[in-house]
């Protein structure tokens, strides 16, 4: 697990794919820095990258805010298979069977369903394509099924018709961007899969 930056009340941290980012990293955290550590926002568990973890339960409210406000802003690598449009700006609306763990686009407004947006931009082109994008909601599963749904499944996605020999989604929580202590902060990473060197 990689450290990017640890104060008094929040660490930064890069999550290793197999990792529960709920119940392994607090544990991790805790024994490399001692301490109590809080969750205040999650990726699944075959997806790694960038997470930041409250030290103190006044820490955990106040990012929990700025998570409710949108002031924390979440950005993801992702390879998909194919050539999407250069740049897009989706909503939808989502539904999780929770029997099966597995998301849908639906056409209407129902019990459980919620509202999805994501904005991107292609960064690399060809068979498989990579994509940075910038989540305006958190829902389960959003990136990997709002992609699936218009015929771009993310390489390693098995669940969300990918057939390639991939064993996980490729898909990074590469950079979060929040207000800290009256500055602008930003935590950045990059997988070992990027065509990029640098974030773009």
């Amino acid at each position: 697990m990689e450290l990017l930056y640890s104060d008094k009340d929040m660490v930064a941290c890069v999550k290793p794919v197999g990792a529960d980012s709920e119940k392994d990293m607090p544990q991790m955290l805790a024994e490399e820095l001692g301490g109590e550590f809080f969750t205040v926002h999650r990726l699944d568990m075959n997806v790694g990258g960038v997470m930041v973890y409250a030290r103190t339960k006044a820490a955990a409210a106040e990012l929990s805010r700025l998570i409710q406000d949108g002031k924390m802003i979440k950005e993801y690598l992702a390879e998909v298979k194919g050539t999407p449009p250069e740049t897009g700006d989706w909503e939808d609306l989502l539904w999780k069977d929770q029997k099966k763990n597995k998301v849908f686009v639906v056409s209407r407004q129902r019990g459980g369903v919620k509202k999805a947006r994501l904005e991107y931009r292609r960064i690399s082109e060809g068979e498989s394509s990579q994509v940075l994008i910038r989540l305006h909601t958190g829902r389960s599963h959003q990136i990997r099924v709002q992609f699936a749904s218009r015929g771009y499944p993310l390489l390693g996605d098995h669940k969300y018709g990918a057939r390639d020999s991939r064993t996980a989604p490729a898909l990074f929580s590469c950079r979060i961007s929040l207000p800290w202590r009256g500055s602008e902060i930003v935590f950045s990473a990059l997988p070992p899969w990027a065509s990029v060197q640098k974030m773009p």
